[in-house]
């Protein structure tokens, strides 16, 4: 079941093309047919997942997206960009944050919360992440924004935070939607364990498959691999299971809830379903169109001619012809609650 092996061609920027190529070989032409043996595979080159679709798929996240690659609640009128970052202030907020805390952000992308949480906070944070691309971004982005003197962002795995940072060294840790990509929660949780000091807090967003999936159920069980394939995740696990392995590697939880159960106006997946009628600014009517039929189109043929013309690396279009199955399946699982990419926890390292 292993991929079909490339040869190995470093971009200038940090991007490795062999891992975009064979990006989707890690799941089977046919979702339906997907078996135990995938996901094992999957599990246990976790990191050539991971890495093959960022390297693909990072330029349009910051183009159809921004710099924070989540989701977030809206209120009526609220701006797209108002809301990532209010959604972005909760989790520090509910975590307690307070200025000179050193805080580590476990999976933090181009490091769009980062940047919001220390202005927000006033706190000093190591992002760690395990693609190199999305790092040397980060850091240009931080420099940018003059937070380069409070904020670094550091090549590293999430598995083995523990062995970079050593143990007890951080305040505080938060992940926002990240922890996903890890091949098991026990793994990640117990190495953000290690890391915090004692009394430290644990604050996360993650991705789960709600009490209401079922994997016996066909349609259920091919939600989470569209979820999956679309979004460069090893294996969805529902929120059962990441309350369990808190709880086992020693965390005290103190507070937990599913923020999709929350009765909003303005559902959290509607940036994806490309109806303008839903845009709640003028600016949203752009973001809004991107994830359009039309604005897909635009998108995605335009990467395949930027392909063609070798300005991003080989593979490209295929990775982000996926992001058509996560968008779809997002908006498939949200509006039958079936997933969630909020189920938010706050935990404690016991004194």
């Amino acid at each position: 079941m292993a991929p079909v092996a490339t040869e190995k061609t470093l971009v200038d920027d940090g991007r490795d093309q062999s891992r975009i190529q064979k990006y989707t070989d890690f799941w089977d032409s046919e979702l339906k047919k997907e078996g135990e043996e995938h996901t094992n595979n999957r599990l246990l080159n976790y990191a050539d997942v991971v890495n093959g679709y960022y390297d693909a798929a990072t330029l349009v996240y910051e183009y159809a997206w921004s710099g924070s690659f989540h989701f977030s609640r809206f209120y009526k009128g609220e701006g797209f960009t108002a809301s990532l970052a209010r959604h972005e202030h909760y989790l520090a907020a509910q975590m307690n944050l307070r200025p000179g805390m050193r805080v580590l952000d476990v999976g933090c992308g181009v490091g769009g919360p980062a940047r919001e949480i220390a202005r927000f906070a006033d706190v000093n944070i190591v992002g760690v992440n395990n693609n190199q691309y999305q790092v040397n971004r980060a850091n240009k982005h931080a420099k940018r924004a003059k937070l380069d003197d409070r904020i670094q962002f550091v090549k590293g795995d999430f598995m083995k935070l523990s062995e970079q940072f050593g143990e007890n060294s951080f305040d505080a840790v938060y992940a926002i939607e990240a922890t996903v990509h890890a091949p098991s929660w026990e793994g990640v949780y117990g190495e953000i364990m290690k890391v915090l000091k004692p009394g430290g807090i644990f604050g996360v967003y993650e991705w789960c498959m709600t009490d209401r999936w079922n994997p016996e159920i066909p349609e259920h069980r091919e939600l989470a691999k569209q979820i999956e394939i679309g979004n460069g995740i090893p294996e969805m696990r529902s929120i059962k299971k990441a309350r369990e392995a808190l709880v086992n590697v020693g965390f005290e939880i103190l507070h937990e809830e599913d923020l999709a159960e929350r009765e909003d106006d303005i559902p959290w997946y509607y940036p994806l379903e490309g109806d303008l009628l839903k845009a709640q600014t003028p600016w949203d009517v752009f973001m809004c169109w991107r994830t359009s039929s039309s604005g897909k189109f635009v998108t995605h043929y335009g990467l395949w001619m930027l392909e063609k013309m070798r300005l991003v690396p080989q593979g490209t279009f295929d990775v982000c012809e996926t992001l058509k199955i996560a968008g779809d399946a997002c908006v498939w699982g949200g509006k039958t609650k079936l997933f969630t990419p909020m189920y938010l926890v706050v935990s404690k390292k016991p004194e």
